[in-house]
């Protein structure tokens, strides 16, 4: 008896892989009704992936698999779509890195049923939900060819009025999947620019859309940015990103639950959306060739998100950090904006920690090095000088107020360390802190 109830407790659960291949191949067997109610039960497992096991389990051979499936009948177009956009939502959702399908058949198959409903123009609904999946499913540039059809084809139903659970949702997704086409991805103005501006302005004033769907919206435009440098005026001054940036960090702060992982569970939407918002910062700030005098707004708003997140939200204080690192090595940020938003105050704090991270110290030490680096900068212009002439000395007399330079000789014996661990970009000169 001992012996039996021993080899019971052997024998393993079957891992979330094993069940979900499992399911897929018992798909071929069912009818189209039994099918659906087992990919809504895939769908479900879908969700609680994570990063590891969602490349584990869609690789190119599943999804060479699932495209043998639909040229053999074996699975309704509809029930594939089902599951392919479910997949496609939360890769991107909780921003996934996984090429298997850009290298797959159903990759190539997907595209020419793409081309093809277009041609045939009788099912709107088919075309967008392919347009949805491509989009969402891929990491890799998409097709040139297909652009002009996926992207008029996704804004149609992003603009729409309504603002029924359903249509927001409807919404969401497509505007989702247009945030996944690659900045290198070029896309021609007159295919989308008046109607994402229309889409973003009418948000702001009517609130139809979902916080992921507004975050995707603004992604989509600062994707095309990078190859433009033209749409800094629409985006910084006509549409005003960095207060809506400022704003929408706010809200989320207000809205997150900033409990220990342990305690608060899961990720909420909330969380996944200010994430998001920070990496499309990171971005912004890398490519941004335009200032205004609502920056420093955006930079006191990114130092109160990292407040609050301290001690329990290891991953968004990181993302905090990143975006100001961004800001910091932009010349078009002004230095003043790092002062009047707190943020050289919080450093200062921060660097002082006795339980400092590795990771935080090469971070603090990258943001006073940039920032130090650009306060030595003599200008050309008289007024810009005085300014910043008056910047540098209020800064460096706070820092000495804080004891920055004793801080700063602690540091010394291991910036080699922290150079060799996170990237060989700290300066080993004390006088480049000062």
């Amino acid at each position: 008896m001992c012996d039996e109830a021993k080899s019971n407790d052997d024998v393993q659960e079957p891992s979330l892989a094993e069940k979900f291949s499992k399911l897929l191949r018992e798909l071929e067997h069912y009818n189209e009704i039994e099918q659906k109610h087992t990919i809504l039960e895939m769908n479900g497992m879908v969700e609680e992936m994570s990063e590891e096991e969602f490349r584990s389990i869609f690789t190119i051979e599943l999804f060479d698999t699932i495209n043998r499936m639909i040229e053999e009948m074996m699975i309704s177009m509809e029930n594939a779509i089902l599951l392919l956009k479910h997949v496609g939502y939360y890769k991107e959702l909780k921003c996934f890195i996984c090429y298997s399908f850009d290298y797959s058949s159903l990759r190539e198959s997907m595209k020419e049923m793409i081309i093809d409903e277009n041609e045939k123009k009788k099912d709107e609904k088919l075309l967008t939900d392919l347009c949805e999946c491509f989009a969402l499913l891929g990491d890799d540039d998409i097709f040139d060819e297909i652009l002009s059809i996926v992207v008029p084809c996704l804004l149609k139903i992003a603009s729409k009025k309504e603002e029924s659970k359903k249509v927001q949702k409807e919404m969401e997704m497509s505007l989702l999947a247009l945030s996944c086409i690659d900045e290198n991805d070029f896309i021609e103005q007159k295919l989308y620019l008046n109607e994402i501006k229309e889409i973003i302005k009418y948000r702001r004033e009517h609130h139809n859309l979902t916080r992921l769907a507004y975050q995707s919206a603004w992604k989509f435009l600062i994707y095309r940015s990078y190859n433009d440098e033209s749409f800094t005026e629409v985006i910084v001054n006509e549409l005003h990103f960095v207060r809506e940036a400022a704003k929408e960090l706010e809200d989320l702060s207000k809205c997150m639950d900033w409990k220990r992982k342990e305690e608060r569970g899961k990720e909420t939407e909330d969380e996944i959306v200010l994430m998001r918002w920070f990496e499309m910062l990171e971005i912004y700030f890398r490519n941004c060739r335009s200032w205004n005098e609502e920056y420093s707004g955006l930079i006191r708003s990114i130092s109160q998100v990292y407040r609050a997140s301290r001690d329990n939200c290891f991953g968004i204080q990181l993302q905090c950090l990143y975006s100001l690192r961004e800001a910091a090595e932009n010349k078009d940020v002004k230095t003043d904006n790092f002062l009047e938003s707190g943020t050289i105050g919080l450093y200062l704090e921060e660097i002082q920690r006795p339980t400092l991270d590795d990771k935080m110290a090469y971070e603090y030490l990258l943001f006073f090095t940039n920032v130090s680096k650009r306060l030595k900068i003599k200008e050309k212009d008289e007024k810009v000088e005085a300014k910043r002439k008056a910047t540098k000395m209020e800064s460096f007399g706070k820092m000495e107020e804080e004891g920055y330079e004793d801080v700063i000789t602690s540091f010394h014996g291991i910036f080699d360390f922290l150079n060799s661990e996170y990237g060989y970009e700290l300066s080993t000169k004390i006088s480049d802190y000062n």
